[in-house]
């Protein structure tokens, strides 16, 4: 209960009391004696308007504001308009900042200096350069204030080349910049990388005694970052005098920015070091640098440190988590942070919502990744997208393409990255007609001109349909370069439909523009030991010899009580290794009783039939599968990563396990999702 306050003062005495209170802080009681005031004037309006906005309670202050405008009884005058025009700039409502210049002019004050300047940076904070450039045309006197709110304003409204024409007229003008015009109008620098412009700039700060004015110096060690030459922004950091947070954050950004990370989180470290007081921005600095730059386990220890000092996260730290977690693919850590979004309702955040989504696909999830993506209250293109490339990558391409169309339909536009997962969908799914229909859509309708990724996408539609002469004349037809992976996609599909002669031809051709990729020798001796071409597939064997290229070791992980297991082929490092052989050789001898016999096709020629099934059991995705089917508590599913494609004999090892022990098996090699139920895959035997 807040104690009684004076009533029934007259004017003078009632102003004297609400500034008493507001001067104390104490707006409660301020507001108390405004309510008990029958007629307040203007200027109590005005001291109540602008005391909410300093405590940062803007929709209050405006919807006071609104309060006077609807009573009537009293007209604001050009300080209540100042007051509400700084409301609406820090809560970056257009709609009400479009009226309170609407009052402006009906009031006639629009001309007023003080008040126009205010105009001006509002509709800069609103992001509407239109409003702003009516005020200023609109104001017949001009200072320093004026033009710099109205270079700033083009800089937030993403207009650097209008922002440095206006700074051009300035000086025109003959109005001489401050200190605040250089630190508003280098950013417009940086997002051009002009670093001619940005160097006169700082020549013109140093000539006019801004040298040492840190809001200059850490505009200028982000703009000569961003024109990389970090040499020139370490200069001008060392040679600031007083450093504030702002600096030390805008020097850590700039050695991420310039993929130097371990000067990065040198500075950081002796920025804590100094007592510098670290401040959200400080941490998402070093948090997003280091998710940016691939150091995912420096994120997770950064956070620990971060909540330690009682810093807690917000939306950017949480995105920045997630793409962590995306690189360790830790999905019970996305789990965690998906609790943590949840309980602090970040659940709006479209970022954090779209690496979440990507986070449950990538991780085998994708049951989990699409009620997200339902539960989502607004959805951009990144979002769709995400979601189709889940569907995609889970091998389930009608799914992608009926998510496509429905996108386009809600009016959504695609992208680039759109079409590069639909495509990728129709691939997984041998949809070839759709695929083409696609393909051939995104210039026609939808304004996409397909880059060298789309049609290596396309070879590989064609290529795992079957359509391999088309696919060979795709690629010899393409406007630009094939790359790499055009080539590989033909090769990989000779593979599966055992095409000797097209399966040489793009071998030959990916020995000489990669010549060091071992993949590559692999598939080529797959292709013909499947022939039977014993003489050829040894020579292929020997090329790999000869030029010390070596295969790259298969390597299988799985997560099995908070901890991640990982296994080679061979492996006999793990405690349970006994148990893991035993488990295999049963479900090989099941097998064997059931009609199935060990696929021993791409193994080495030079081992015998035993010696051969003993080499395939040894794979290191069948010891992970065993090792997470052994320690089931209750789970229905196991969930298995492999670095390399699943191999033949693996595959049909995991279909039999998983109708035998009764449970989903979940395995992602180097191509897709391989989801196995009941003796079926989710890839139809096609991958």
């Amino acid at each position: 209960m807040l104690s009684k306050v004076p009533t029934n003062l007259p004017p003078h005495l009632n102003i004297n009391f609400i500034k008493k209170y507001l001067n104390s802080g104490d707006l409660a009681r301020a507001r108390q004696l405004f309510d008990g005031i029958s007629k307040p004037d203007v200027q109590s309006w005005t001291l109540l308007i602008s005391a909410y906005t300093k405590s940062g309670r803007c929709r209050e202050a405006i919807k006071l504001y609104t309060e006077l405008r609807n009573s009537r009884k009293i007209n604001p005058d050009k300080f209540a308009i100042l007051a509400v025009a700084k409301a609406c700039a820090v809560s970056g409502d257009l709609v009400k900042a479009k009226e309170v210049h609407f009052d402006a002019v009906n009031y006639r004050v629009s001309s007023d200096l003080l008040l126009g300047n205010a105009l001006i940076d509002m509709y800069g904070k609103c992001k509407y350069c239109e409003g702003a450039e009516r005020v200023f045309d609109d104001l017949k006197m001009k200072d320093v204030i004026t033009w710099t709110s109205f270079c700033s304003c083009y800089v937030n409204c993403g207009l650097p080349i209008k922002a440095l024409r206006a700074f051009r007229q300035m000086g025109l003008s003959g109005t001489r910049p401050n200190a605040m015009t250089l630190s508003s109008i280098l950013p417009a620098c940086s997002d051009l990388k002009y670093l001619n412009f940005g160097r006169e700039i700082h020549g013109f700060g140093i000539k006019n005694w801004m040298g040492d004015n840190v809001f200059v110096n850490s505009a200028l060690v982000d703009m000569y970052s961003s024109c990389s030459s970090i040499k020139s922004a370490e200069l001008v950091f060392n040679n600031t005098p007083q450093l504030d947070v702002v600096s030390w954050n805008v020097i850590i950004s700039a050695y991420f920015s310039n993929g130097d990370c371990t000067k990065a989180l040198n500075k950081f470290l002796q920025m804590r070091n100094q007592g510098v007081k670290l401040d959200i921005v400080s941490w998402n600095s070093v948090i997003s640098g280091c998710a940016d730059n691939g150091k995912a386990q420096e994120v997770i220890e950064l956070l620990g440190d971060m909540q330690k000092l009682g810093c807690k996260p917000n939306q950017i730290t949480i995105t920045s988590l997630l793409t962590a977690c995306n690189m360790l693919e830790v999905w019970k850590g996305g789990r965690e942070i998906h609790a943590y979004i949840f309980r602090h309702c970040f659940m709006d955040d479209l970022a954090a919502s779209t690496a979440l989504m990507f986070i449950y696909a990538k991780s085998g999830d994708l049951e989990m990744s699409q009620r997200l993506f339902c539960t989502m209250p607004l959805k951009d293109t990144v979002a769709w997208n995400t979601i189709i490339l889940a569907n995609s990558m889970h091998g389930r391409g009608e799914e992608a393409l009926a998510l496509f169309n429905e996108m386009v339909g809600l009016g959504v536009k695609p992208n680039s990255v759109t079409f590069t997962g639909v495509l990728s969908g129709c691939s997984h799914s041998q949809m070839v007609d759709e695929g083409l229909s696609i393909f051939h859509s995104m210039s026609k309708d939808h304004k996409v001109e397909p880059d060298v990724e789309h049609y290596s996408c396309m070879v590989d539609v064609l290529s795992r349909g079957g359509r391999l002469a088309e696919a060979y004349e795709f690629i010899q037809e393409m406007p630009v370069e094939p790359t790499p992976s055009a080539w590989g996609a033909l090769l990989g599909g000779c593979r599966i439909y055992k095409n000797v002669d097209l399966g040489r031809t793009a071998a030959n051709r990916l020995f000489e523009i990669e010549p060091n990729n071992p993949g590559n020798y692999v598939l080529l001796f797959n292709i013909l030991v499947s022939a039977k071409l014993w003489g050829e597939a040894s020579e292929t064997r020997k090329l790999m010899r000869d030029r010390g290229i070596r295969k790259v070791p298969g390597c299988s992980w799985v997560r099995v009580k908070n901890q991640v297991y990982t296994f080679v082929v061979g492996d006999k490092s793990n405690d349970k290794i006994d148990d893991i052989y035993k488990f295999l050789d049963e479900i090989r001898l099941k097998m064997k009783l059931a009609g199935y016999f060990p696929d021993t096709e791409f193994v080495l020629q030079d081992l015998d039939g035993e010696e051969q099934e003993d080499s395939l059991c040894n794979h290191s995705e069948k010891l992970a599968v065993a090792f997470g089917i052994l320690h089931l508590k209750g789970e229905s599913s196991v969930t298995v990563f492999k670095n390399l494609r699943i191999c033949g004999d693996c595959h049909s090892t995991i279909k039999f396990i998983a109708k035998f022990v009764g449970v989903q098996v979940i395995v992602r090699d180097s191509l897709r999702f391989h989801h196995f139920t009941d003796g079926i895959c989710s890839c139809g035997d096609f991958w």
